[in-house]
């Protein structure tokens, strides 16, 4: 009888173990955006209630010093290649410094590779244009919005409540609630892929809670007595979708076979006065508010350790070689990676991890004197407990999680030995630092391609507050393109987005502080030449066309008076090869 009972437990097991060793998971990465590691209940919030964001804190293995860059798109392009943004050419959220060099393979290129399914639902913020959309990085579904999103300079115009998204290059309409929307959006793709047996790599980078902090009533009303009502209502938002996509997960069979990611963009913003965790500084800073966030993985399925805290010390780009490594999936060719393998420890195998040095660094960021780009010891320096901030002063954050007490004088071994691993980091990064990655303009991929002050080089003219404002000065600033195609170019310049359809020379009536300028004609330089054309009476664009021949190049373009004085760059500008 036992004999039988053995045989028949084998008959049962047998299936399960090859049905584990050749059924790969499923990915799916939920990152928020602006919120901080104390905007969450299971972290101590003193009021906002986040329980389905907590369930998934019990459940989950919990990396407690993960460390992302202060600002967006740097984060972004860490996670997807699993390089330091200094090394792949995005080290900032505009200025020219938010695209990919081609040479870094993406996730979802590699999990495409291996046969998944890959999609996208939000937020991109690594390119508008071809190469750097997220369809020309890996992404087979992709439905998005432009720049950082709403009230970006290439969304002027556009809402978060019916408002417009991006599917794959067509522009659409939404109802309803923008995060809302993407979590149905992805809910959707992930149940498609599950009826066609393929794994998916899906990623949801949302929107919330980045401003404008525009929400359904009933979560402003949640908040009504509080600050900063829109920001909370919003994470509220989050957590009710967060409980949806559970609900999902359960009931379609998905949530033992899917590694669950969750985690934040960059430090706080509107909640760090209220509740930081016990932390110095918010978005933006090198304090450890401002890189130091939430991380989240649990797989039922997979084998990993007991639910519970991780406080070794990890960055965001030990992400993708850990996914790689839990699926089966190969790496692409390319750069080596700088994040570490963090298998052995989730799996349990390993209660240690070798010690390293880390480096947390972007530029140029808002309010950053530097808008020319990274700039040497601007950074953090991790290694254990010890941060070295701007090469001089050095924290020991187990003792000190504030960060009020510069104890460099006492501990000179540590910041020697910090900013020697610090200069060996450096020299390797610093020859390509003002290597600009271009745009492609004439590509059959798309042929017709607009452009936005976002992406001038060396100015921070990204939010539809700089376009109102007229800011970049009186010629704005200078776009890297490479000339895909030679031939006859059409470029169209605008001062406001062709949504508005305002003339040139006009203004938002409803925006008080938007500055209207006398505009009568334009001038754009290309390839060492120079063109100019007037504009027509209550025109909203002026054209150039203009013969450029192949190969690298800057594009630049402003408006004149009529009198010929420059006035602004021309915040946005279509280029179509005829």
């Amino acid at each position: 009888m036992k004999r039988l009972l053995a045989l028949l437990l084998l008959a049962v097991l047998i299936p399960l173990a090859a049905h584990a060793a050749t059924t790969p998971p499923n990915i799916l990465i939920v990152l928020v955006d602006d919120a901080g590691y104390g905007d969450f209940s299971c972290h101590g919030h003193p009021f906002l209630k986040t329980p389905h964001i907590d369930r998934l804190h019990s459940e989950s293995v919990r990396l407690t010093d993960f460390h992302v860059a202060p600002m967006c798109s740097p984060t972004r392009g860490q996670l997807l290649t699993g390089c330091h943004g200094l090394r792949t050419g995005v080290t900032s959220v505009t200025a020219g410094r938010t695209f990919l060099r081609p040479e870094f393979p993406t996730a979802p290129q590699m999990f495409r590779q291996a046969g998944y399914a890959t999609g996208l639902f939000g937020k991109w913020h690594l390119g508008d244009s071809y190469p750097h959309r997220p369809m020309d990085k890996g992404f087979q579904a992709a439905y998005w919005a432009r720049g950082w999103g709403f009230a970006s300079a290439p969304e002027y115009g556009n809402n978060l409540i019916d408002g417009r998204m991006i599917r794959g290059e067509q522009t659409e309409t939404f109802k309803g609630y923008v995060t809302d929307v993407c979590f149905d959006e992805a809910m959707k793709w992930m149940t498609a892929q599950k009826t066609a047996a393929k794994p998916f790599f899906c990623y949801l980078p949302l929107h919330a809670a980045h401003g404008p902090h525009i929400v359904p009533p009933k979560y402003l009303e949640m908040f009504a007595d509080k600050k900063a009502p829109g920001f909370f209502g919003m994470l509220a938002n989050i957590d009710e979708n967060m409980g949806r996509l559970e609900t999902f997960l359960a009931a379609s069979g998905l949530k033992d076979d899917t590694i669950v990611i969750f985690l934040t963009d960059n430090g706080g913003t509107s909640g760090v006065p209220i509740h930081n965790a016990g932390m110095r500084g918010g978005k933006v800073t090198y304090w450890e508010g401002g890189h130091r966030v939430p991380c989240f993985i649990r797989w039922p399925a997979g084998h990993l350790r007991t639910a519970g805290d991780l406080p070794h010390l990890t960055q965001v780009q030990d992400l993708l070689p850990t996914l790689l490594s839990l699926s089966g999936v190969p790496r692409s060719e390319g750069p080596a990676f700088d994040g570490t393998d963090l298998s052995p420890l989730l799996r349990g195998q390993s209660d240690r991890l070798a010690e390293r040095t880390l480096i947390v660094q972007y530029g140029p960021g808002a309010g950053q004197k530097n808008t020319v780009g990274p700039k040497k010891f601007e950074a953090a320096v991790m290694r254990d407990r010890w941060r070295l901030l701007e090469g001089e002063a050095l924290y020991d954050v187990v003792a000190d999680r504030h960060q009020d007490k510069d104890v460099a004088a006492q501990h000179p071994e540590i910041v020697a030995r910090l900013r020697a691993d610090y200069e060996a980091w450096w020299k390797n990064v610093e020859p390509r630092l003002n290597e600009f990655v271009p745009m492609s303009l004439g590509s059959e991929k798309e042929p017709s391609v607009e452009m936005s002050s976002s992406d001038w080089q060396g100015m921070y003219v990204d939010n539809s507050g700089h376009i109102n404002n007229a800011a970049g000065g009186p010629r704005g600033g200078a776009f890297n393109v490479q000339i895909e195609r030679a031939g006859e170019y059409e470029f169209v310049l605008r001062r406001w987005p062709t949504a508005l359809a305002l003339p040139l020379d006009g203004k938002p009536d409803s925006v008080a502080e938007a500055k209207a300028l006398p505009i009568t004609r334009a001038k754009l330089s290309i390839a060492g030449q120079e063109y100019a054309a007037q504009a027509a009476p209550g025109a909203q664009s002026i054209t150039i066309k203009a013969t450029v021949p192949a190969g690298r190049t800057q594009l630049q373009a402003w408006f004149q008076d009529k009198d010929g004085n420059d006035l602004s760059g021309a915040f946005y500008v279509r280029a179509t090869l005829r």
